[in-house]
């Protein structure tokens, strides 16, 4: 303290709370307002404090039993698709509570998109849908409805599955200490049923062989590996619960607004690039009705020159043209009616000029699969243009009222619904199907063929016309029966049907040549 009465810089320092903001020539501390980001993140945190419900408690415990039973020495199977359902049952009363129907139905095709591990054997599609049913679930619990909300979802999760740490030992810790007495009754109890099924399991098993089959088996190698998965699925449940109880604040948060452009500012470059999509359409109508005739007959162009390369720069545009139409909304003039009407008009017609683009991309693509058969990679991208094509056509319907805050969850939508018919046409039979009856350019790869999975399996023995090569394929086929409920997949079951009734010729194989 200095000899005037006012505090001097050292003798603040000591001071609780944030450091002082020192007005200038007075040497006055003021406290230093937090930011909007650490205000956000102090009320997040904050989310911890929440009460724990006991039901809650019981309710992770139980799917982290499960997890580790279901899916530890099993393959991915009905068993993961139901550990994909019941880790929402914790956070199912506080989704209902919400009444928010858009919350409801993202999180059912979450549900829906991680239920195909139980449907389809190919991993690239079960991984797609893993990944899209992880980002819809916490845009779901969240109730995101922003842009960079649904956008940040995974660092959403990493920070809610953080902050559910200590909201569960706070939970188990007050049940502990209030109902210590029944606690312990209970674990007693548990303890002694435990032991007594152990002890006359063992007997009736090694008495009866029908029994023993009944009977769990229990691998003292996978012990480590299952409380390890069920710690982490008891986690998921836990976050979900604590991300639906207490949602971060930020899932509201919006863009900041930003000053309209002037009319002349925003319109040419908008009109310039309407401009070029237009002309760059009108040209592209002559292709997508000449077909294999335009390519043919335009010299120097191949089927690889006009179908694969365009694919690559055309779905560039359709991207780019979604970041553009972004910013031009944002930026718009809608001072008046008539500023309104021209920004509709402008951004109306490069949406659907991009339409007009998209189809020209998949018509190339159309082009090269009849030429070179089907491929999964030519599926994916397929699937994606028509994602996009969809979004586009959102972009139109938001644009008729200017209201676009419904449009985040749309589009988040549309992709898991465009993962989850990607996983209903069962892509691997599908390239069978078409490969084998096309009239193809190049020669069949049935070496590709056998590559597929056990979702391909049924539509080998669908073959017509080349018995040969469906008698081949039939018996490169190597499917993994289902040993119990845990690891049951549809595909595979099929797949095992259709190898049980038939007996291939083990002594073909199948080669790169027809």
């Amino acid at each position: 303290m200095s000899d005037s009465g006012a505090p001097t810089p050292s003798d603040t320092t000591a001071l609780p709370g944030p450091p002082p903001s020192w007005v200038a020539g007075r040497g006055v501390p003021v406290p230093r307002e937090a930011g909007r980001l650490a205000r956000v993140l102090v009320a997040f945190w904050a989310g911890r404090r929440q009460p724990v419900a006991t039901s809650t408690l019981v309710l992770c415990a139980v799917v982290g039993v499960l997890g580790g039973v279901l899916l530890v020495g099993h393959r991915p199977g009905l068993g993961a698709a139901l550990i994909g359902l019941v880790v929402w049952a914790a956070a199912a009363p506080a989704l209902f509570r919400r009444r928010d129907v858009n919350d409801l139905v993202t999180a059912a095709l979450s549900i829906a998109l991680f239920a195909v591990v139980a449907v389809r054997d190919a991993g690239w599609v079960v991984v797609l849908c893993a990944l899209v049913a992880a980002w819809t679930g916490v845009v779901a619990v969240t109730s995101a409805r922003s842009a960079p909300a649904a956008v940040l979802a995974p660092l959403t999760w990493a920070a809610g599955t953080v902050r559910a740490m200590p909201w569960v030992a706070k939970g188990v810790e007050t049940l502990s200490g209030s109902r210590r007495g029944q606690l312990l009754v209970a674990l007693r109890s548990v303890a002694i049923t435990v032991g007594l099924l152990l002890v006359f399991g063992f007997l009736f098993a090694s008495s009866d062989r029908v029994f023993a089959r009944l009977m769990p088996r229990v691998d003292a190698e996978l012990v480590p590996g299952q409380v390890v998965v069920g710690v982490l699925a008891a986690v998921v449940a836990a976050a979900l619960a604590h991300l639906a109880l207490a949602p971060p604040s930020w899932s509201d948060a919006r863009l900041a607004p930003r000053p309209a452009a002037k009319r002349g500012e925003w319109l040419l470059p908008v009109l310039a690039l309407d401009t070029l999509v237009l002309l760059f359409v009108l040209v592209q109508v002559g292709a997508l009705l000449g077909g294999h005739r335009h390519v043919l007959e335009t010299e120097g162009l191949t089927y690889a020159e006009y179908a694969r390369e365009g694919f690559a720069q055309l779905v560039a545009v359709t991207v780019l043209t979604l970041v553009v139409v972004a910013v031009a909304a944002r930026r718009a003039p809608r001072e008046t009616p008539r500023d309104l009407l021209m920004s509709r008009l402008a951004l109306g017609t490069l949406c659907v000029g991009t339409l007009g683009v998209v189809a020209s991309a998949l018509r190339r693509m159309d082009l090269y699969v009849e030429a070179f058969g089907l491929t999964r990679l030519r599926i994916v991208v397929s699937v994606t243009e028509i994602a996009l094509a969809a979004i586009f056509v959102l972009l139109l319907v938001a644009g008729v009222r200017w209201r676009g805050a419904w449009l985040p969850r749309a589009v988040l939508q549309v992709v898991g619904v465009a993962m989850l018919g990607l996983a209903l046409v069962n892509p691997d039979a599908q390239i069978v199907r078409h490969n084998t009856t096309a009239d193809l350019e190049s020669t069949l790869d049935a070496d590709y063929l056998a590559g597929l999975s056990a979702d391909a399996v049924p539509a080998f023995d669908q073959i017509e016309g080349e018995p040969a090569l469906r008698r081949c394929l039939l018996a490169t086929a190597a499917v993994a029966t289902s040993t119990g409920i845990a690891d049951w997949n549809l595909g595979r079951e099929r797949a095992a049907q259709v190898l049980a009734t038939e007996q291939p010729d083990s002594d073909r194989w199948c080669t790169s040549d027809r």
